[in-house]
């Protein structure tokens, strides 16, 4: 069963979904219960209700409003996110990204719909028709999902996590987990694993809840060829860099423990990023996929069920930060992913900002305004991509070029391709990756079409462009499989002690 947008799947389907109690359905609905007041995930083990007293809605903000409460049994909050905020690209969907990447907690509503470009109280009646709940209300669930995880999963106290989940006093958060959970947080805390184990001073350990299976050798593979000297770094079964959030820099890690699932590891300079980073670290690892709908979609073309067969639950990786990827996509443009890392190494060791937290020496790539300043100087190439790339990263730096997850994708893909030096491999794969759309198809990637060749497909331009149609909307994973089929790109999921093969990742010239 594939449904793409929760309010498409009616009731009838829905019920049979907790009927079966289908663990891949948690996190794209909720069902609430007339007659007991709360609301679970569609796995939830109690009795199922009956149908007389269930209402299903498409978020737990909406049922926090309908003034139902979370499930002590099953706690929702504690399910993946859903798939339908990548899948779909209308305005609740860009929504959704922007207010998980806690765009209300700094900006307020009126700077999320200035992202999205409506008036504040134009949003607030969308988002509520559209979902059951407006921006206010879908914020404080986020923060209080985020709450609910590190009462559980770390040793934090309680006003620590007040603020790490954005809440503004101890006070508005022990009343929303009272309100959400229906017991106070030192209840919530008597929850909490130890499955970690002892965790350093001044960390932070959780678990990342995905639905499976999930190819964690492919991803960590793509991680760790990708990585930039000094900035990133992995392994087998780990992945690490820092990153540049509102509050300054951050460090953090993913790891697959002995059970296979993922785990993060944080060093935060403010404690109220947490949230943030967390959901970008989501959208690093497309943790909120559905595997099982998009395995069986691609399986059911006879020329790709080996494939999907072999890496069952692959994955698309996303970015965690919008300007940085784009600067990445370019300097990767048209040469090998060894080289592309090399020059991003250099560029970070000599313009980016050297810093440390907690007596851990970091890298931070370079801003768009250090690039656009000093950039031409150290980047090597073409004068003509050197050029691009500076305009670009100045562009980005005074706000004339602004992309983020929040972006409409036709619209971003416009903007990209109006800039000097940007094409549609670089326009696309961005997207790709940005905004995390699951229907990309790079016909201009050497490396993909000669997985495609791998595997028997077309591998001209035409004619693996004509053949992928029939893949909608999965593309992206497809371009995955195509990826890993790869004679050059092998590598990615050798084990780390194997040499990585460079790989071509280019688009025509521009």
């Amino acid at each position: 069963m594939t449904i793409t947008a929760p309010d498409a799947r009616g009731f009838d389907e829905r019920y049979r979904v907790i009927q079966s109690r289908d663990r891949r359905f948690d996190g794209q609905f909720v069902t609430a219960v007339r007659s007991t007041g709360i609301y679970c995930r569609p796995s939830c083990p109690a009795r199922t209700p009956k149908e007389a007293n269930v209402t299903f809605y498409a978020t737990s903000a909406a049922a926090h409003e309908a003034g139902y409460r979370a499930c002590k049994r099953c706690l929702p909050e504690a399910a993946p996110g859903s798939p339908a905020w990548d899948v779909r690209g209308d305005v609740a969907a860009r929504a959704m990204r922007l207010i998980a990447d806690g765009v209300v907690d700094r900006e307020g509503v009126p700077g999320l719909a200035r992202r999205l470009g409506y008036s504040s109280r134009h949003l607030s009646r969308l988002l509520t028709t559209e979902l059951g709940a407006g921006p206010l209300a879908l914020a404080r669930a986020h923060r209080a999902h985020t709450a609910r995880a590190l009462l559980v999963g770390t040793d934090l106290s309680a006003t620590d996590v007040a603020f790490s989940a954005g809440f503004s006093s101890v006070r508005q958060f022990t009343e929303t987990i009272g309100e959400v959970f229906g017991m106070p947080p030192t209840a919530l805390r008597a929850r909490r694993s130890k499955a970690a184990g002892a965790v350093p001073v001044g960390e932070i350990d959780l678990a990342l809840p995905a639905r499976g299976p999930i190819d964690t050798v492919g991803l960590f593979g793509w991680m760790r060829a990708h990585a930039i000297p000094g900035v990133e770094m992995g392994d087998d079964a780990s992945f690490a860099r820092v990153i540049r959030m509102p509050g300054g820099p951050a460090w953090f890690e993913v790891r697959r423990d002995a059970d296979a699932r993922l785990r993060l590891r944080a060093r935060l300079t403010a404690l109220s990023d947490l949230g943030t980073l967390i959901a970008r670290v989501r959208r690093l690892f497309d943790l909120d996929a559905d595997p099982l709908a998009i395995d069986d979609a691609l399986a059911r073309h006879p020329e790709l069920a080996a494939a999907v067969a072999a890496i069952p639950g692959v994955r698309v990786p996303g970015a965690m930060d919008a300007a940085e990827m784009l600067l990445r996509a370019m300097i990767g443009q048209q040469i090998s992913v060894a080289s592309a890392r090399t020059m991003q190494g250099r560029l970070s060791a000599e313009l980016g900002e050297h810093t440390e937290i907690g007596g851990m020496p970091m890298t931070l790539f370079p801003e768009p305004a250090v690039i656009a300043e000093h950039g031409y100087d150290v980047l090597r190439g073409p004068q003509a991509r050197r050029r691009a790339i500076v305009e670009a990263a100045a562009a980005l730096a005074d706000g004339s070029l602004m992309i983020g997850p929040g972006d409409d994708g036709v619209e971003q893909r416009a903007r990209l391709l109006a800039m000097r030096g940007i094409g549609p491999w670089t326009a696309d794969y961005v997207r790709m990756r940005v905004l995390g759309d699951p229907d990309v198809l790079l016909p201009g990637d050497v490396a993909a079409r000669a997985g495609a060749a791998a595997l028997g497909l077309p591998f001209e331009p035409a004619g693996f462009t004509a053949w992928s149609e029939r893949l909608a909307p999965w593309r992206s994973y497809a371009m995955a499989h195509y990826w890993y089929a790869a004679p050059v790109t092998q590598a990615w999921r050798a084990p780390a002690s194997v040499s990585v093969s460079p790989s071509l990742e280019s688009e025509p010239a521009p």
